[in-house]
């Protein structure tokens, strides 16, 4: 069905949940759907309620603000950059209605919550057969030794971690800041479920060149956004960080 609306808290509560695992509205990079969602929202959702929708939001305008000036030298690269929503791919024409969830999502209600878990363990139980007081004692034993070994089994497998292979581009002030100290910070970030992969430098413009770098990550251990922040924490070398991909491993 798509968003309804950027205005009401049901409609703030539907952007934050599809941001939650996601870094943009549509795909792994920004487009004309992060556009028309940016721009029907009225302002910066409150952080303390929506943080992922707020996270989305700061981001996005980072393309449509440009880069952030240091010196004089980068007056035309602000011009240049804050022409980027024009520039980013999809259609403009679409409205933000167009994008989002197909259907609602119902929550279930927490006092249903025991009878969808009786309702589970019934069905594991009809699996062996239904608990008659007909039966004899062998056949309920029987039953009963099949159940014990099916909750064991099923208990014992455990899922492979999620992992996400990330393109990750790191923004300099300019073109006097020193790259190779920036890369060797960045890597001396070290997270559980994180390692760090190859890297090379793009050139932006002036003179100025990006930080291109790929890592792995374990989805359940790692928190993209954590990561972004703890990179930009370097403040005397990093302007800002972009996620230029994601993908599923």
């Amino acid at each position: 069905m798509g968003f309804a609306d950027f205005v009401t808290d049901a409609g703030l509560s539907m952007l934050e949940s599809w941001v939650t695992s996601r870094s943009y509205i549509s795909g792994y990079g920004p487009s004309q759907a992060d556009v028309a969602s940016f721009k029907a929202l009225p302002g910066l959702p409150k952080v303390e309620k929506y943080p992922h929708a707020w996270r989305w939001y700061k981001h996005i305008a980072s393309y449509q603000s440009g880069m952030k000036q240091s010196t004089s030298s980068l007056s035309s690269l602000v011009t240049y950059a804050g022409s980027e929503f024009s520039s980013l791919p999809g259609d403009p024409s679409k409205a933000y209605t167009s994008y989002g969830p197909e259907k609602s999502e119902a929550t279930l209600n927490p006092k249903d919550a025991p009878k969808a878990a009786a309702e589970e363990e019934e069905e594991d139980d009809d699996l062996f057969g239904s608990d008659d007081e007909s039966e004899d004692e062998e056949t309920k034993k029987k039953r009963e030794e099949n159940l014990a070994a099916y909750k064991k089994k099923k208990e014992g497998k455990t899922k492979p971690a999620a992992k996400s292979i990330v393109t990750l581009d790191v923004k300099p002030w300019d073109d006097e800041t020193d790259m190779k100290q920036l890369e060797e910070n960045m890597r001396k970030i070290v997270m559980d479920g994180l390692t760090w992969g190859a890297s090379k430098l793009v050139p932006l413009a002036f003179g100025i060149k990006k930080l291109q770098v790929n890592l792995v990550v374990e989805d359940e251990k790692v928190s993209i956004d954590d990561l972004q922040q703890q990179i930009e924490g370097d403040e005397d070398y990093v302007q800002s960080t972009d996620v230029a991909a994601m993908q599923k491993l």
